[in-house]
């Protein structure tokens, strides 16, 4: 088994269900005093960049300060609305089971994912997996733009060097981010992303989904 186990969050573990958006929408009108008509592509995105190119749809000027008090408002309407996340969302099939016999087996993990980070902490407490991962040792959107950016700050957090780790994704942003970093990467075909595009996009292993823990944690140990 790797030192360290990296997650994505989002159709990697879990499914918000179309609530993701409604949250954004309102985290980004409250900053900026316009209603969102037009959201950025957020496949395999970070908020960071995100919010950047949809404020440049709206004609509203980003800046650093516009993206800590977005981050904030974003948290705060995750924490505001959990139980209706825990209404609407999911986890999917299979992620708390593999997350307890990693934990099981004493393997460190975390998570690396565009969110903010008090989005993500409240995504993974509303659907009982925040107990698995090590959030201090993760890596979230306002730590960079990119994948890689994210995944080497989680790596130095947790002192592991890349051939120690193994992330889990689900888009090729993920898989590109990780084999820039060094990172050998699992991908899960559980989002938008089918199986064959993810081996094109240069994943080592490929996965259907989470369900069937053993296939999961050899894949993990390859």
């Amino acid at each position: 088994m790797p030192e360290l186990v990296l997650w994505d969050i989002d159709h990697t573990l879990m499914a918000t269900r179309g609530l993701g958006g409604e949250l954004w929408g309102e985290a980004f009108e409250q900053v900026t005093g316009v209603a969102l008509r037009e959201q950025a592509s957020v496949t395999g995105a970070t908020e960071r960049v995100i919010l950047k190119e949809t404020a440049r749809l709206h004609d509203v000027v980003y800046d650093e300060t516009l993206f800590t008090r977005f981050a904030d408002a974003l948290g705060d309407v995750h924490v505001r609305r959990a139980a209706e996340m825990r209404k609407r969302g999911h986890a999917l099939p299979g992620a708390g089971a593999v997350l307890a016999a990693l934990a099981d087996q004493g393997v460190r993990q975390s998570v690396v994912t565009g969110n903010v980070r008090r989005a993500a902490e409240v995504k993974l407490a509303v659907f009982g997996l925040n107990a698995y991962v090590r959030l201090d040792e993760g890596a979230y959107g306002e730590d960079g733009e990119g994948r890689p950016e994210l995944l080497r700050a989680a790596l130095e957090r947790a002192n592991v060097s890349p051939d120690g780790a193994v992330f889990l994704g689900d888009t090729p942003a993920d898989v590109a981010g990780g084999r820039e970093a060094g990172v050998r990467v699992v991908a899960v075909a559980t989002g938008r992303t089918s199986a064959s595009d993810l081996h094109a996009a240069g994943a080592h292993i490929v996965l259907e989904g989470l369900s069937h823990t053993d296939r999961v944690l050899a894949a993990i140990g390859a």
